[in-house]
């Protein structure tokens, strides 16, 4: 079992060989529009696409807190859309992050990730506008991959993504 490799650098500009999954935090309201996913989007149209339509078509499938969708955006590279915030913050004193649904979450990743044989990599998930606290993120993320042997690498910016 190895530790959580910290880097500085853009998620987004993952390498290496094999498969790879970038896995980031979604809010569970439709809406696209602020932090991480701009970067991916500035990348590739289909995270976003495939998530506005799994939005629409919420009664009929699986999105809701804790659903991860993995959306194929190179030959050897996913982007996970992993359902762990309720909302969006609003000035308010609470925050949307949900770490109930990003352990949910994380945990439907690591055997489809398994699966593909895949790296995880990250920003900070749900420490960015979703408002939550690494020191509660980082034993999930812990759990859920790293102790079943997936490698994770997390990437720290200018700006917290999530």
């Amino acid at each position: 079992m190895s530790d959580i490799r910290y880097v500085r650098g853009d998620a987004t500009a993952v390498s290496g060989a094999g498969a790879q999954v970038i896995a980031h935090v979604c809010n569970d309201i439709g809406g696209w529009g602020r932090g991480f996913v701009l970067a991916l989007s500035r990348r590739w149209p289909e995270p976003e696409a495939a998530y506005r339509a799994w939005y629409r078509g919420r009664a009929d499938n699986d999105f809701a807190l804790g659903a991860v969708q993995l959306v194929q955006v190179e030959p050897r590279l996913w982007v996970a859309n992993m359902i762990g915030q309720h909302g969006i913050a609003r000035g308010g004193k609470s925050v949307p992050v949900r770490y109930e649904a990003i352990d949910t979450a994380l945990g439907r990743l690591a055997p489809k990730a398994a699966e593909l044989g895949a790296r995880v990599h990250m920003p900070r998930i749900g420490c960015g506008l979703a408002g939550g606290r690494w020191s509660h993120v980082e034993p999930l993320v812990t759990e859920r991959l790293v102790k079943r042997g997936i490698a994770v690498t997390v990437y720290d910016v200018g700006e917290s993504g999530g």
